[in-house]
């Protein structure tokens, strides 16, 4: 006998339970699943045995048995998240999963790499249940692929291609929108944008959002194109000197995401300003780290752990079959 085959017949399993608990396999089964028909003390007993003695089903048979993994699969790019996105968001979509007989994977891709390859993997494969995608495109490949083949799955952020899906989203333009309105507010009039890559959704929702700030306020726009959220930070930082160093420099900046806006700090003090002197800087953030680095920065909060709450029970809601206009979700930008 080999040691994973060893390892195997060692592992608890529902005698196992059974055996302790003086219950029937056919009991401490429906135990575990919650059924409705099986006491609550009973339940808890079980569910309590089961921790204690490390109980995990076998995802072979529960696949034999009701052709389902169990598993959910999140869908990363690894070369394009800086800071707590991805902690936070697994963070949350696990504090949901742990109530459920449901098990995270995480399916990472290059940027290089073509983003529809680890869609295409999990469908071909069967190697979960349902996928969260995340820097979703106003007509998303990837959406269009899994909603022709039913497929359960849930999106962070939104699209624009008329295919019905569940989501979670940040409201973007709302935030971009009371960003400049906030500048306007303490004097600024020539206003910047550090915006998302424009292949992206939420690069249009932030834009909107901003052009109608400008519209209602009066402000202007110095162009700031070179660099995106997505930049290297040496190029945001170097681009951010240079604007600086402009005869006509904006008073005001608008950042979309913490990472990116400690590079615009740095430009702007290489060339010799001060944040909240010389400009003043609005940016969302998730991890209360901007405040710690410069007291002067405007800050608007982004929960990434609460993202990843909702698009777990967007999923887990897709699985079983729940009506997909119950299953969208939109988060409103709350100043600090």
């Amino acid at each position: 006998m080999d040691a994973q085959t060893q390892a195997e017949n060692e592992r608890p399993t529902l005698k196992t339970i059974a055996f302790m608990t003086g219950l029937g396999v056919t009991t401490v089964s429906r135990a575990l699943k919650d059924a409705p028909e099986i006491g609550e003390e009973t339940r808890r007993r079980v569910q309590l045995v089961a921790r204690e003695v490390g109980y995990r089903p076998n995802r072979a048979g529960v696949r034999l048995r009701t052709g389902k993994t169990n598993v959910i699969s999140l869908v990363l790019n690894t070369d394009e998240y800086i800071g707590g996105f991805v902690s936070d968001v697994i963070y949350g979509i696990s504090e949901v999963l742990a109530k459920t007989p449901y098990h995270l994977i995480v399916t990472p891709y290059s940027g290089t790499n073509d983003p529809m390859e680890p869609v295409r993997y999990v469908l071909e494969t069967g190697s979960a249940d349902g996928i969260i995608i995340s820097r979703t495109e106003p007509d998303d490949p990837r959406v269009r692929f899994m909603a022709e083949r039913r497929f359960p799955f849930a999106t962070h952020g939104r699209t624009t291609s008329g295919i019905e899906h569940p989501f979670h989203d940040y409201d973007n333009a709302a935030f971009a929108r009371q960003a400049v309105q906030k500048l306007a507010g303490l004097g600024r009039k020539r206003l910047a944008l550090l915006a998302p890559r424009r292949n992206l959704s939420y690069h249009h929702h932030t834009r909107d959002g901003f052009l109608e700030g400008l519209s209602e306020t009066g402000c202007v726009e110095v162009p700031f194109s070179h660099v995106s959220l997505d930049s290297p930070v040496s190029g945001i930082r170097e681009e951010a000197r240079k604007l600086m160093e402009r005869p006509n420099r904006p008073d005001g900046l608008v950042s979309s995401a913490g990472a990116a806006t400690l590079a615009l700090v740095a430009g702007i003090e290489d060339a010799g300003l001060v944040v909240g002197r010389d400009i003043d800087l609005v940016s969302k953030e998730s991890t209360a780290i901007l405040k710690l680095f410069r007291s002067a920065i405007h800050v608007v909060p982004e929960d990434f752990r609460h993202a990843g709450r909702e698009l777990a029970r967007a999923l887990l809601g897709a699985i079983n079959g729940a009506p997909v206009a119950t299953l969208q979700s939109l988060a409103t930008p709350k100043a600090d």
